[in-house]
């Protein structure tokens, strides 16, 4: 390593200090949900006695604040408890279609597609590709960091290139663009399912389709691609060549990750029949009598079934495959050892369920307390007194969602703590949920790749120092720094315009609220 990476008292070590101190130091997000609903019960205590002006708009009535410290407001929450938990949307999406996508991968369908596209990529398409499958890889939750991050730089050391910047590459793609795919995944239901009830805060009627940012999700795929291989091909990997070489003695002849022949033929068993599944499933879809349609003949309505089945329809298409694969390539020998790998998806989701349980008492404390409400009002206030153009406010949420993003890892654990704030208070200025979840989720990618906070980080530094033994923090921050700035500003930039031409962000989605 030169000097220039391994200076620990330069800027960005320093400013990587401080924030890993600042971080290291804040609860765990469950516990810090626990600590929220403390805050709100305490402030609902407080403030119920103080008369505000601003009218609250669900009954045009001024709004209050309600004491949730009272002995009727603690004994109806000890009593709805459980409902509160079980109810919890985001809870069953998740674990719905991770039980899809764990078997999926558990059965080896999804590594052995991963390994397929990166083997049989050209040269030239080398960079790209590593982009684009880490990107298509979220489908699979972690596969891309534990799969594709590592194959990128074998597959970079296997074609002579130097492989940190395949690492950097797959990097920007699986976390760089978290919020970039071109087919929906469970992370749109996910985050939906944090907005929708934000959104009621203000309108409890309002509805939130799991697929409102899908088109502009499918399109930025193409657009993280694109910054991503220009920055590696002509930024990263000249730098890293210069300033650092491959260790002499790094891990030779790495295994280009390879499959079987009955892989293969599981794989593309599995693919066929999904595809032929799939066709059927889109001509079922056609006829105006489809039970897959509303009464009024819609598809995209909200109460049109096809939209209420998104996580089923994840679930099964990810299902299917896998249970074939599994099958042909010999992974599955019996029905128990589908429902093993099952089991095992869920065991990875034992932190989540923790996790959701204090978030789901604490958005009904919230919410139930009217301090959402206040806060969103006043909020609302205060930028209309700025006066701020609609595109500035849009890019102060993706900036904010990206600083925010340096502290707390948890995409889902972010997006519940701030979209009942964003949410509703942007509502109040005319913006849709649609537009700040969107917004929120450029910011939120953006910085994902230079946080050490970010759970996966150090795995990546180890996936380094395979080929380059004095990799530290440092070295992996400083090299992945141009793909975020990059992003959080091109990013925003492509956001913006999608709003000023107009473009659909995705299925029932609007830029401006009252709009749908």
């Amino acid at each position: 390593m030169t000097s220039e990476s391994s200076n620990d008292n330069s800027l960005v070590n320093r400013l990587l200090g401080h924030v890993e101190r600042i971080g290291n130091k804040l609860p765990d997000p469950a516990i810090l949900f626990l600590i929220s609903i403390f805050i709100v019960w305490v402030l609902s205590a407080l403030m119920a006695s103080i008369e505000f002006t601003e009218i609250n708009p669900r009954d045009g009535l001024p709004i209050r604040v309600q004491n949730l410290l009272t002995g009727t407001a603690l004994t109806t929450f000890l009593s709805k408890m459980v409902t509160i938990f079980t109810s919890f949307a985001p809870l069953g999406v998740v674990l719905v279609a991770m039980l899809g996508v764990g078997v999926a991968d558990g059965s080896g369908y999804i590594h052995t597609a991963i390994k397929m596209m990166l083997k049989k990529t050209p040269g030239f398409l080398l960079t790209p590709m590593v982009i684009f499958v880490g990107i298509v890889s979220h489908s699979a939750i972690d596969a891309g960091y534990v799969l594709v991050i590592p194959l990128g730089g074998i597959i970079f050391y296997a074609a002579g290139r130097h492989p940190l910047a395949g690492i950097a590459a797959a990097f920007a793609g699986v976390s760089g663009g978290f919020s970039a795919n071109p087919m929906p995944s469970a992370i749109d239901p996910l985050l939906q399912g944090f907005t929708q009830p934000a959104a009621q805060i203000i309108n409890e009627t309002m509805q939130v389709n799991p697929l409102n940012n899908y088109y502009f999700t499918a399109a930025s795929s193409i657009l993280v691609t694109l910054i991503g291989w220009y920055i590696t091909d002509k930024i990263i990997e000249p730098r890293l060549n210069k300033n650092n070489p491959v260790d002499e003695d790094a891990e030779k002849a790495p295994d280009m990750g390879g499959f079987t022949a009955q892989e293969k033929k599981g794989f593309w068993t599995a693919t066929i029949v999904t595809f032929v599944v799939f066709i059927l499933f889109v001509l079922s879809l056609l006829p105006e009598s489809s039970p897959f349609r509303d009464a009024s003949g819609s598809l995209t309505s909200f109460s049109a079934p096809v939209m209420q089945s998104i996580v089923p329809l994840i679930f099964l298409f990810f299902l299917l495959p896998g249970v074939i694969h599994g099958v042909v390539a010999g992974k599955f020998k019996s029905s128990k050892d589908i429902i093993d790998v099952m089991s095992e998806s869920m065991r990875g989701m034992a932190y989540y369920v923790v996790m959701a349980f204090f978030c789901s008492l604490f958005i009904y404390a919230f919410g139930t307390s009217n301090l959402g409400a206040l806060l969103a009002i006043k909020g609302a206030n205060f930028l209309k007194a700025l006066d701020l153009s609609g595109p500035v406010t849009i890019a102060g949420i993706i900036f904010l969602a990206a600083f925010v993003n340096l502290f707390v890892g948890s995409a889902s654990a972010k997006w519940a703590m701030l979209a009942p704030i964003f949410v509703p208070m942007l509502m109040q200025l005319g913006y849709s949920p649609d537009l700040t979840q969107a917004a929120y989720r450029v910011g939120d990618s953006s910085t994902n790749i230079i946080t050490p906070l970010m759970p996966y980080f150090p795995l990546v530094v180890v996936f380094c120092q395979k080929y380059v033994k004095g990799t530290g923090i440092g070295t992996l921050v400083s090299v992945m720094i141009p793909y975020s700035i990059a992003l959080l500003i091109l990013w925003t930039i492509f956001l913006v315009t999608f709003w000023v031409l107009g473009i659909p962000l995705g299925l029932q989605a609007s830029y401006v609220y009252g709009g749908y």
